[in-house]
């Protein structure tokens, strides 16, 4: 009778993981955009010089 590969199985499991970290982390990214969209608008304004502003 073969022996199980627990390293494999460990292996796929930690992939798992990390995978599913990732796509946690990229959900988590694209619902901070969202809101900020008009923020990021405002913010090549802000690159703006103040002396720029007062003119």
């Amino acid at each position: 009778m073969a022996k199980p590969n627990f390293e494999y199985q460990k292996r796929q499991k930690e992939l798992e993981k990390k995978k599913k970290k990732e796509e946690k982390l990229q959900r988590r990214q694209e619902k901070k955009v969202v809101p900020g969209e008009g923020a990021a608008e405002a913010a090549p304004e802000a690159g703006v010089p103040a002396a720029d502003k007062t003119s």
